[in-house]
């Protein structure tokens, strides 16, 4: 589909794009006061700047990198462009993975998805501009794994349209970045989801690099619901970052090859992460205020929304506990995204996002903080992944646990669980 077919299917109104390709304030999806539209136009925001200039192998070019004003000494900032794909499409790949149909909707899925699969093929190709930096620092790692999540997550969308060539560029790179030591916490289930993809799609994995992000894993769970990152206990988002959902489809793809973890069939450790996983989801749900803020704290809030990828990967997985009803998870959700991405200047003009929380705010940036990093904000849409015929979506909203708690509604007190 050309770009200007794309846009008189999705734009609201008559402009929309300026002439320097800038992406203006009005909504790209159309909206019809529903919350998924809300959602859909939020996705294409982020998507459609970076897949657009990745597909035509300009992204390098045309994203000019925001780095913290921090920025620590002996970091590539060449990796960014590789957190920004990587993290972006991880997010994403549930959406694409739906099928086609003539709806709106799936007009810019399609769109999107035929952008999505030149910019893997680019993200490997040593002739492209776009090349991505697979032979940088152990940075690479870390956003490695999210570029095969993205995969893992939508095989049928996203894998198997690749031609052969783009396939066994993307296993060599992903094999080569077994080359980067990994430090002792979060980032062994990097190295894990890596070894969980090369299962997924019929490859040798490393069956001990996927037992150590399992099993430390496991021996870091602090109880009722949250997991030490290492030795040491962090009051942070590091748990939806990272941690539940990486542990849980790490699990999922070793119990469909029959990889043993542990020894063991991983069966049971997959139903123990889950109930563990809906736990955690409950502190979540909790933490949304009222009015849909959230408590601003810990490494990386920078984030934004990926504090709550775990919430919605289980209402994508249908696997939410019957304790968050879904009319309850999309409402308190959406307030969340509506207090973070109401604030224009989370986009640069030309429609990137921008170093910040609710807002550019480059000087609550980590020492490892650019503006690629922040597309793992995407993983808050992973919904977006059920169909808008999905109770998820038509069920009426309820109101979450906060909003109850302080209009002196009935509300369902907490205790810790010991699984």
């Amino acid at each position: 589909m050309k770009r200007r077919d794309f846009m008189g299917v999705i734009a609201t109104v008559a402009g929309l794009v300026g002439a320097s390709g800038a992406v203006r304030a009005a909504p790209l999806f159309k909206q019809d006061g529903s919350q998924r539209a809300y959602l859909v136009d939020l996705l294409l925001k982020m998507a459609l700047p970076v897949l657009e200039a990745m597909s035509k192998g300009q992204l390098k070019k045309t994203f000019v990198l925001e780095l913290s004003p921090r920025w620590a000494e002996g970091l590539d900032p060449r990796v960014s462009y590789l957190e920004c794909f990587g993290r972006l499409m991880s997010g994403i790949a549930p959406w694409l993975a739906l099928p086609d149909d003539d709806s709106a909707e799936g007009k810019a899925r399609r769109h999107v998805r035929e952008l999505a699969l030149q910019s893997f093929a680019n993200s490997v190709d040593p002739a492209s501009p776009d090349y991505l930096a697979w032979r940088s620092t152990n940075q690479t790692l870390v956003d490695s794994a999210y570029y095969t999540n993205a995969l893992m997550r939508a095989p049928k969308a996203l894998w198997e349209p690749l031609d052969a060539v783009t396939r066994q560029r993307i296993i060599e790179e992903i094999k080569g970045v077994r080359r980067y030591s990994l430090p002792y916490n979060n980032w062994l289930l990097f190295a894990a989801m890596n070894e969980a993809w090369l299962f997924s799609i019929g490859e040798q994995g490393d069956v001990l690099r996927l037992n150590a992000g399992v099993r430390k894993a496991n021996e870091w769970y602090a109880g009722d619901g949250w997991i030490k990152d290492g030795d040491a206990f962090h009051y942070d988002y590091y748990n939806s970052y990272v941690m539940w959902p990486m542990l849980l489809e790490i699990l999922e793809q070793a119990e469909k090859a029959s990889v043993a973890v542990f020894y063991e069939k991983p069966e049971g450790l997959l139903a123990q992460t889950l109930k563990r996983t809906q736990r955690y989801c409950e502190h979540l749900e909790r933490m949304v205020s009222p009015e849909g803020s959230y408590p601003a704290i810990g490494r990386s809030l920078t984030y934004r929304t990926a504090a709550f990828q775990p919430l919605a990967l289980l209402a994508w997985r249908k696997k939410l506990p019957e304790s968050l009803p879904e009319g309850q998870v999309r409402a308190a959700l959406h307030a969340v995204h509506k207090a973070i991405w109401t604030n224009p200047s989370n986009f640069t003009k030309e429609g990137f996002l921008t170093l910040g929380f609710a807002g550019h705010n480059p000087q609550i940036a980590d020492v490892y903080s650019n503006s690629g990093s922040m597309y793992i904000a995407s993983n808050g849409l992973l919904a977006l992944g059920l169909p808008a015929t999905d109770t998820f979506w038509t069920t009426p909203s309820l109101d979450w646990t906060q909003k109850k708690a302080f209009s002196n509604q009935p509300f369902p007190k907490d205790y810790a669980v010991n699984y």
